[in-house]
């Protein structure tokens, strides 16, 4: 998908014109062009597609409150483990499992390489944080220069990296704000400048060269996904000053990159007890300007490592219905390691459920469409239509013929969990007559 002339997503619509990109994009959600337009431009919807990425193997999405609730996957190396193929086999899970977005959040070797390989595969749009690699080229965070902290966003927005993570709202008169929290500040990029900050006894650099920033972004089309640096990484420090303080920045930052015709979304906290999270969306909202709201997880509780895939999902379908418009995945390994391909196919599956469940609880169009029929399917005893219309077919296949042979259970009208006896839906269908005739004697027969 290419284009004719330069500009943005946002440019193109603020002039009245209906790309191809948001053409293609309403065509998926459903939705008429003019629609998308409107809300490219008004900026409460972005269509993160660098126009390298577009010009490849890219296929635009939308995220946004008139879009379906869409998730993202992080995938990349470490400094301890990964390779190329297995990071291309991480996408292949994420992808193939329906993550809309993949992060590349590499800080291992090879880097660069392994950024224009995911790229060159990628249909789905690809983030990164591009302080990760600048981290990686110098002894100390205080070693970092606003230059080079120039430089690397560039060389990642030339390779066709479609949205970049900037904590531009993390300023160095809120650090004392983080004073009394049980885990200080738990964003890599956010703790990498708060250092430089402390070092330097100076404002952040993302901040304040951020116009530079966004004529870069602006050139090749990145959409600009403010960090929030100040996130909570426990529900004890959910909601605090810390973490609104550096909202209003971002509030700020969102009409600044506006008006240079960037794209933009913010993102949303780590972990928010349930009661939370309904005052986190409305606030970011208000504060925002309505920009779309990308949040990881939420985790509503801390006590389940190995089992952040549930405790985020929670909190995910939570915060989606309440307004969020992206979720970032969490995978069983958060907090204890580098996810793996299975991990990512774990963490991909519970965010689907978490997002399709807020798509039904926000009254999408079509929403439930697949719900019933998939209950049909179960109704009807057609085990291969319950598995096609599965989230994960191959999962629900491997479930249900694993105690008894494969071939027996195809056509038997019950599963290994009641058996013939106790099959609530089997005996249903056998009185299925004699309730229609009472139910047309009441006449509440449809």
């Amino acid at each position: 998908m290419t284009r004719s002339t330069s500009g943005t997503q946002m440019s193109f619509a603020r002039a009245g014109e209906i790309t191809e990109a948001m053409r293609f994009v309403a065509a998926r959600e459903g939705l008429a062009p003019e629609l998308i337009r409107e809300e490219v431009a008004r900026g409460r919807l972005v269509i993160p597609a660098n126009v390298r990425h577009l010009a490849g193997a890219l296929e635009p999405m939308a995220i946004g409150a008139v879009a379906s609730v869409k998730i993202n996957a992080n995938i990349g190396n470490s400094a301890v483990s990964s390779s190329i193929p297995e990071e291309l086999e991480k996408l292949h899970r994420a992808v193939h499992f329906g993550a809309d977005t993949v992060m590349d959040l590499s800080t291992g070797k090879d880097i660069d390489a392994t950024r224009e390989a995911i790229l060159a595969k990628s249909p789905v749009p690809v983030g990164t944080v591009p302080i990760y690699q600048a981290a990686l080229e110098v002894e100390d965070p205080a070693d970092l220069t606003p230059q080079a902290l120039l430089d690397g966003i560039e060389h990642q927005a030339k390779q066709g990296v479609d949205y970049m993570t900037i904590h531009a709202g993390i300023l160095l008169e809120h650090l004392p704000l983080v004073y009394g929290r049980i885990t200080g500040i738990v964003s890599r990029g956010g703790s990498l400048l708060a250092a430089w900050m402390v070092a330097h006894r100076e404002q952040n650099p993302l901040y304040t060269h951020y116009g530079e920033i966004m004529e870069i972004f602006r050139t090749y089309d990145v959409t600009i996904s403010l960090g929030d640096s100040l996130r909570p990484g426990s529900i004890h420090d959910a909601s605090d000053k810390a973490q609104f303080a550096e909202l209003e920045t971002l509030g700020g930052l969102t009409t600044r990159a506006w008006e240079h015709e960037v794209q933009v979304m913010v993102e949303g906290p780590g972990h928010i007890p349930m009661q939370q999270i309904e005052m986190n969306v409305r606030k970011q909202k208000e504060i925002c300007h309505e920009a779309p709201f990308y949040t990881l997880g939420p985790l509503v509780t801390d006590i389940a490592p190995g089992y952040d895939h549930i405790t985020s999902a929670i909190g995910a379908a939570m915060i989606g219905w309440y307004g969020a418009d992206m979720l970032c995945y969490v995978t069983p390994k958060e907090h204890l390691g580098l996810p793996n391909a299975n991990d990512v196919r774990e963490g991909v599956i519970a965010y689907k459920i978490a997002a399709h469940a807020a798509d039904v609880a926000r009254g999408r169009a079509g929403a439930t469409d697949r719900d019933d029929a998939l209950s049909r399917a179960r109704y009807a005893f057609d085990w291969n239509e319950q598995f096609r219309l599965s989230l994960d077919p191959e999962r629900a296949r491997e479930y249900h013929d694993e105690s008894l042979p494969a071939e027996y259970f195809k056509s038997a009208e019950f599963c290994a969990m009641c058996g013939p006896k106790f099959c609530s839906m089997h005996h249903s269908r056998a009185v299925d007559e004699a309730i229609r005739e009472m139910a047309t004697g009441l006449g509440v027969a449809g």
